[in-house]
Parts: structure tokens; C-alpha cells; sequence
């Protein structure tokens, strides 16, 4: 089945973002340094413990992340959210709470015209989450 998996980069914190997500959605962390890939002895000696790739899978999401940027560097903007549909309202809560902490709530968790619940909020990362429960409210 083709997929598509979000692909963040950060600017030197991927480590401390990744280990927040996985803290908040749970699963299975994989890190890469610089200094384990081929590319080590081409890279300068100050970016050997930075992140080359990661993984976080929780089974249901695979969330990808890296430290490398090009010469430009990194350039945030609005262009990209992450979505996330959640099981139940218990999830969609717990989720929300655990992402925003630190970051900005931007639409507090309620009821959606289309019958469910949504939140959004852009985590401590400058990253934006929006959050949706179809299933109908009880």
C-alpha cells in the first residue's frame, strides 16, 4: 500500500523533538547521527551528533525527521500541518495535551460542524498538529 510519511527537519534539535514525539504518540524511535553513516568523514566535526535520519513508528504512524538542511537553512513556515485522526475522544485529548505542552493552542479541542471533535496547536517545535475525531460525540 503506498503511504505518505511526513518528513520534518530541524535545526540542530531533532533528537529533543523526535524523543518529544515519541513521548507524546508512543512507539519506536530510531536515530542516526552523522558520525554512523558513510557520509562522516565528508562532514565537518561539529555535525557529527546531529541527526541524519529518524524514524518514529508507532505502528500506526510513521513520522520521519533529520537535522540536515541545505545551504539555505531551515525556513518555517505555514505550508505544512500534521493531521492526526484520532481513535476516540480519550486519545484525541490525551494527544493534544501532551503536544501543546510548551508549544500554543490554537483552536481548543470541540465539537466540529461535520459531527466529531477537533483541536489544532503548533507544539514548542513551531510545528502545527491539527487534531480531528470523526466519530460522533457522546
Amino acid at each position: 500500500m503506498t503511504q505518505i510519511n511526513p518528513y520534518l527537519r530541524f535545526s540542530g534539535n531533532c533528537r529533543e523533538a523526535m524523543s518529544f514525539y515519541q513521548e507524546c504518540l508512543g512507539g519506536d524511535l530510531t536515530l542516526t547521527t552523522v558520525g554512523e553513516t558513510p557520509m562522516a568523514k565528508q562532514m565537518p566535526a561539529e555535525a557529527q551528533e546531529q541527526i541524519m535520519h529518524a524514524t518514529l513508528n508507532n505502528g500506526h504512524l510513521v513520522l520521519l525527521g533529520s537535522d540536515m538542511v541545505g545551504p539555505e537553512g531551515l525556513i518555517k513556515g505555514n505550508a505544512l500541518s500534521l493531521q492526526l485522526e484520532c481513535d476516540d475522544e480519550k486519545q484525541l485529548r490525551a494527544f493534544y495535551s501532551k503536544l501543546s505542552s510548551g508549544g500554543k493552542a490554537t483552536y481548543p479541542v470541540g465539537p466540529s460542524f461535520w459531527g466529531g471533535l477537533y483541536g489544532q496547536l503548533t507544539d514548542k517545535f513551531g510545528i502545527e498538529w491539527m487534531l480531528n475525531h470523526a466519530g460522533s460525540r457522546k
